[in-house]
């Protein structure tokens, strides 16, 4: 059996950021305002710049870039880029960005390698005009617009792709304006959000009229060495069900599935779990399983390893095989063998454990 290293269950604290730092043309939205007040009233420092460039230190000792970089938030504007929605297949027809970056520590991040420059997290200002650029995109995508198993999802906007929206809530707002955006907007259409954070009270009597699915990125207790500076998985999923009883559709996101020694022991605990907090659900709340193995590419796995040199996560290639994207990049996914198992595993501990919940895909 793996060893929990962590103690008694315990509240997570929310995110502080040490350092705020607000453009001069974040400081023109109403929403950029906003979160520099929500800062302020949290007792935070917030530095209203007079340009748009960062005052990021250079040079300086990696681990101490990292630590200061991942205890920054800086309120920018999204570039026209970002109003260009880029499909996300399997998990939804489009990705619309809040931010990019995260407060988290975990030490498999897929976004490591994928960003430009130092970790902090930047939220946008301008989410009226990233609002304004959704409804452009109802009924295309390929995901679940035009997909007869998915269909009833309507045309779905994934929210998670670059931060964890509900780890930067407090201080930002903005999943919350989000939710009650699509809660308005009287189509068929469905934000998704993924996270490993569970102060949800902000969202729980939102007018979200059933149009935000939350997922709870989970894995077991005895990997969350490799989740540094997230909830307890106990505090996700009693999360995830006061989200179901308040009305929203939710959801499982099994990821990274790691297949070290005592997986099965380990995820057949996880799905022990899960059963026993998220039994007899409201109908609205039609629950589904995303399932994600563990993957990373070269690029990843040298800026991992240079933020987190004691970790034992394995990324020696054991295991492990080549896999080229469309793209032609190249990730270390696990072999054919690996794969079998953990597939046939989950398949059948969730139909028997899990009935209800309906799987969308595996990857």
């Amino acid at each position: 059996m793996l060893h929990d290293p962590r103690p008694a269950l315990r509240s997570t604290p929310i995110w502080r950021p040490k350092r705020v730092l607000v453009t001069a043309s974040a400081q023109a939205y109403p929403h950029g305002r906003s979160i520099a007040e929500r800062a302020e009233a949290l007792g935070l420092t917030v530095e209203r710049l007079r340009s748009d460039r960062l005052p990021l230190e250079r040079g300086e000792d990696p681990r101490k870039a990292y630590a200061r970089a991942k205890s920054t938030l800086a309120v920018v504007v999204a570039p026209p880029s970002k109003l260009r929605l880029q499909p996300i297949a399997p998990s939804a027809d489009w990705r619309v960005d809040l931010a990019e970056g995260c407060p988290a520590h975990c030490s498999y991040c897929y976004l490591a390698g994928s960003l430009k420059g130092p970790p902090i997290t930047r939220v946008y200002a301008n989410l009226s005009e990233i609002t304004g650029a959704l409804p452009s995109y109802l009924g295309q995508g390929v995901v679940t617009s035009r997909s007869a198993e998915r269909a009833a999802e309507g045309t779905t906007f994934e929210a998670s792709c670059y931060t964890d929206p509900l780890g930067i809530e407090p201080v930002t707002g903005s999943l919350s304006a989000l939710i009650s955006w699509f809660g308005r907007w009287d189509a068929p259409v469905q934000l998704r959000f993924t996270t490993k954070f569970a102060s949800v009270d902000p969202l729980l009597d939102l007018d979200h009229r059933g149009r935000t699915r939350m997922r709870a990125s989970l894995n077991p207790d005895a990997f969350a060495r490799f989740e540094g500076g997230t909830s307890r998985v106990a505090e996700r999923l009693q999360a995830l069900r006061r989200m179901a009883e308040a009305g929203y559709p939710i959801g499982l996101t099994i990821a990274p599935i790691i297949a070290a020694d005592g997986w099965e022991d380990a995820y057949g605990g996880l799905i022990a779990d899960i059963a026993a907090v998220l039994g007899e659900l409201p109908a609205s709340a039609d629950p589904t399983v995303e399932l994600i193995t563990h993957r990373y590419t070269p690029g990843s796995k040298a800026v991992l390893e240079s933020w987190y040199p004691g970790s034992d996560l394995d990324m020696t290639g054991a295991q492990r095989r080549e896999k080229r994207t469309r793209f032609g990049a190249v990730k270390q996914v696990y072999d054919a063998p690996t794969m079998a198992a953990l597939r046939r595993f989950f398949e059948t501990e969730i139909a028997a454990r899990l009935p209800a919940m309906r799987v969308l895909y595996w990857t």
